[in-house]
């Protein structure tokens, strides 16, 4: 059996792509373009209210813009993509090392520290969980010694951060 092809369409080519393509229209708005064609160039979706934003935009789903619909529906497959693009680590490790800061127990804002400060080490005991205030310490040179003492004690191998700058200053100044 052969495939049937309805016998009014015939093959042109668009006049923005060059495509020879069997769904260009000669008549109507499209007028000789392909669909994509005049989707991406002509056609303009209509606008309306968004309940949540209270923005204009045009209509996504569910009665919400693409942004609010976006982010009622999929903020936890967002969450997860930016963490594994972020990090570049597998999303169940990061959640497990991200359970609460090791030095306060805090459970509820907790973010990734490497604590050999080398980011593309992703081994898991080269991964500690910090509150954002222990995370912010750890990075300021002057509460690092304390952070990385109170890790230490917890049995986590630490770097040893930065150096004294005073060995590098001059006295004269």
């Amino acid at each position: 059996m052969s495939e049937y092809v309805p016998s009014n369409k015939v093959n042109f080519s668009c006049f923005k792509c060059g495509k020879q393509r069997e769904d260009i229209r000669i008549k109507g708005k499209a007028r000789g373009h392909c669909h994509p064609c005049y989707k991406k160039y002509f056609w303009k979706p209509k606008l309306f209210l968004c309940p949540r934003c209270e923005r204009e935009r045009p209509y996504q789903a569910k009665g919400l813009c693409t942004g609010c619909y976006n982010s009622v529906f999929h903020i936890d497959k967002v969450k997860i993509y930016n963490k594994i693009k972020d990090h570049n680590i597998n999303y169940e490790t990061y959640k497990s090392a991200t359970k609460l800061c090791v030095v306060c127990g805090f459970d509820k804002i907790v973010d990734l520290h490497h604590l050999d400060m080398n980011h593309k080490n992703n081994a898991i005991e080269n991964l500690a969980g910090l509150c954002p205030n222990h995370h912010k310490m750890a990075h300021h040179r002057n509460f690092q010694k304390d952070v990385f003492q109170q890790l230490k004690d917890k049995g986590f191998t630490v770097s040893e951060g930065y150096k004294d700058d005073s060995l590098f200053k001059n006295p004269s100044s």
